[in-house]
């Protein structure tokens, strides 16, 4: 499995498109984080650039994300990519978290690009 994490200073991004980097996390069956890589985020707003294509072909099929407009969400899943929204703290953290199966999707999609709920 490769799980992505949109990130600023090592900290989930509290909006996918605004991040600098995705920390990329593969891991074995067991849950065991075998490798990281960092991946430089694209310009311009999630749902209009190429990430969700580049993240594909890398292989991620989960993305664990601070929030994201529904064209970001519906692009990623457009790809097959496992979306869990309202993660926030060190990516490190958020992805053992994941791995110890104690994060679920927070449901809330962002509206607007400054909309309260995204944490602007």
């Amino acid at each position: 499995m490769k799980i992505a994490i949109p990130i600023k200073n090592n900290q989930v991004d509290d909006h996918f498109g605004h991040c600098s980097y995705y920390a990329i996390y593969h891991t074995d069956e067991a849950g065991n984080i075998l490798v990281k890589e960092m991946l430089k985020a694209p310009e311009g707003c999630g749902c209009k650039s190429n990430i969700a294509s580049t993240l594909k072909e890398l292989g991620v099929n989960i993305l664990l994300a601070g929030n994201m407009g529904k064209g970001a969400l519906d692009m990623l899943r457009s790809f097959g990519i496992e979306v869990v929204r309202g993660c926030h703290g060190l990516a490190s953290d958020v992805v053992a978290d994941f791995l110890a199966g104690k994060l679920v999707d927070s449901d809330i999609v962002c509206d607007h690009h400054h909309d309260e709920h995204c944490g602007h």
